[in-house]
């Protein structure tokens, strides 16, 4: 395997019991999979919309930070919204944790289980290779 590829983790990473890595780093390049309202042992902790959105981005927060960057490396997010409903306090809820310039985005609807009402996923550049 390439040696400039790795997947950091650390004990406040929230685990999942599906078969995916949390984050992968190549390079300067981090990509986190898609964080969802969980707890640390992997179970979903249903809530409001905006308690799940906050938990989801919080559980993405540490698994950046177990690659060595946090939020304001974050270069493109995926989002995944059940109910369209929701989107307004969805863009309100994400200019709380993102600011200008914002990165990239896609947003997708009507796309989740039942159980889950938001998930994020992200690419970030390590602080070291951002200018």
């Amino acid at each position: 395997m390439n040696s400039t590829v790795s997947y950091p983790r650390d004990p406040s990473t929230p685990v999942s019991h599906l078969p995916f890595s949390p984050a992968v780093r190549v390079g300067d390049l981090i990509f986190v999979s898609g964080q969802a309202s969980v707890d640390a042992t992997g179970q979903i902790v249903t809530d409001t919309f905006e308690g799940e959105f906050r938990r989801s981005v919080e559980n993405m927060r540490k698994v950046l930070e177990s690659a060595g960057a946090d939020l304001s490396c974050v270069v493109q997010t995926r989002n995944y919204v059940r109910d369209p409903a929701n989107l307004g306090r969805y863009n309100e809820l994400y200019r709380e944790y993102f600011s200008t310039p914002f990165p990239a985005r896609t947003t997708i609807t009507n796309c989740l289980p039942a159980a889950l009402q938001y998930e994020i996923e992200c690419v970030a550049v390590a602080p070291a290779a951002r200018k």
